[in-house]
């Protein structure tokens, strides 16, 4: 029999693992871990009310805030329009699109 590496599957089911498919951790633990601790993948809590906090900025005070809406904003400002019934307006900047979605937001519901 060639030389393997033994990986568990799902189902508790012991499979062979060529020798160069084997990863470090095998090689040096005998077992897989995962690629990242989920323990540290939350990130942590802000409070946005913090005085001088930028995480919410008024869209009249974007540098880029003329510009034409974005791909992802007129798609979602049509999903919004047709949920609530009101009609779509097409020629919005970003600013101005980001108070209509949050304008239709609150009117469905969906900002909540």
């Amino acid at each position: 029999m060639e030389d393997v590496a033994v990986r568990w599957a799902a189902g508790a089911r012991p499979i062979a693992v060529p020798p160069d498919r084997v990863t470090m951790d095998e090689r040096m633990f005998g077992y897989n871990l995962p690629m990242t601790d989920p323990s540290q993948q939350k990130l942590p809590e802000i409070d946005p009310t913090l005085e001088g906090s930028n995480l919410e900025k008024d869209p009249d005070d974007w540098t880029t805030g003329d510009e034409p809406m974005t791909g992802a904003q007129a798609s979602y400002l049509k999903t919004l329009s047709a949920q609530a019934g009101e009609p779509l307006s097409t020629d919005l900047t970003k600013a101005e699109a980001s108070k209509r979605i949050d304008e239709l937001q609150d009117s469905t519901g969906r900002g909540t």
